[in-house]
């Protein structure tokens, strides 16, 4: 008995005669796909993106000595992104989770490239984002609703509407808004932080680069600053109650060897004698304090990292998304499919 060796085997020609039987089909699904889609991604707003590179100072906590040595020979750098700091460079990122750092970028003051917005960046995203004309439907019907108690208010009456660690859903909304518009990135080689912005102006997106990198700057100065900066406040106080001491002692010498020159008691003189030497007590201490602060102060400027621009952040000339023509041939291949799918199956 001849075994029937065409079971299973698929008929590309008859599948290709299916489906072009079916070209009418095709006529109408295609032009009703590729209507639809440049309707739908002509409704969503385009925006803008640009990105700058940052390369911070990196403090080492440790040369790696002989073993270093061998590890550089075998291609390895013991070395990078190794830091005394207890914040690395590769923890820059998870400063956007932070609430407080996310709120002040809120704050930054914002124009548009046309000049005909000005205002701060929450009030940006709040009030002047395009949205697809169903955002605005679904607004209208979520304003017809029913309303419980305003958070707002509640929050008002108990003073806490300022802090950024507690926020009502509206104002999470758009600190959601500003974390998913603001990327921050670290080359677990090279440490270079990458910043990564986008807006729906040319103009704003690069504020938001350039404000951005300011930010994360005066965090990393701040953190690595500020035992430093203790110390120079510190030695600061102590600095001027020995200045305020010693003038005090200098008054009262002068004033007792005005009222007593003409005498010639040895009381007084050793009154005058002890006086002068109080004087000089309270000005070695004052010298010794103004040193001690200014070597504080030499350390503040120790301690301040240099950052280095390796791309800053230009205003972008296209918009980078959403990418219209890609989507709608997309559309079109992937209904191309389905129908093919579909007559094959049915037939």
């Amino acid at each position: 008995m001849a075994e029937n060796n065409n079971t299973g085997v698929i008929d590309l020609q008859q599948i290709l005669q299916t489906i072009w039987k079916q070209r009418r089909l095709f006529a109408k699904v295609l032009p009703t796909v590729f209507i639809v889609s440049c309707l739908y991604i002509i409704c969503i707003p385009r925006t803008y993106s640009t990105d700058m590179k940052l390369a911070p100072e990196i403090s080492n906590g440790m040369s790696g000595g002989t073993l270093g040595d061998i590890a550089s020979s075998l291609g390895f750098n013991l070395n990078d992104m190794q830091t005394s700091d207890a914040i690395t460079p590769l923890l820059y990122p998870d400063l956007m989770d932070d609430n407080k750092f996310v709120a002040e970028l809120a704050g930054i003051q914002v124009e548009s490239l046309d000049g005909e917005i000005k205002c701060n960046y929450h009030d940006y995203l709040k009030d002047y984002q395009k949205k697809p004309w169903w955002g605005d439907v679904t607004d209208w019907i979520k304003s017809l609703l029913p309303k419980g108690e305003d958070e707002d208010e509640v929050m008002a009456a108990k003073g806490l509407e300022n802090s950024p660690y507690l926020l009502t859903k509206d104002e999470d909304k758009l600190l959601e808004a500003v974390r998913n518009n603001i990327s921050l990135r670290v080359d677990k080689k090279t440490g270079i932080i990458t910043i990564n912005t986008k807006a729906q102006d040319a103009l704003i997106c690069k504020t938001l680069a350039d404000s951005a990198c300011a930010r994360l700057q005066t965090f990393i100065t701040d953190y690595r600053t500020k035992k430093a900066c203790v110390d120079e406040k510190h030695y600061k106080q102590l600095m001027e109650e020995a200045k305020a001491s010693y003038e005090k002692a200098r008054r009262a010498y002068s004033g007792y060897a005005d009222s007593h020159s003409e005498v010639v008691l040895e009381s007084y003189r050793s009154k005058l004698n002890d006086l002068e030497n109080e004087m000089q007590l309270r000005y070695n201490t004052y010298t010794t304090m103004t040193a001690q602060y200014q070597a504080a102060q030499a350390k503040v400027q120790e301690r301040t990292p240099a950052f280095t621009m390796l791309k800053g952040a230009t205003v972008p000339i296209k918009p980078t998304g959403p990418k219209r023509m890609l989507f709608v041939v997309g559309m079109l291949v992937f209904a191309t499919i389905l129908t093919s799918l579909y007559v094959t199956i049915k037939k």
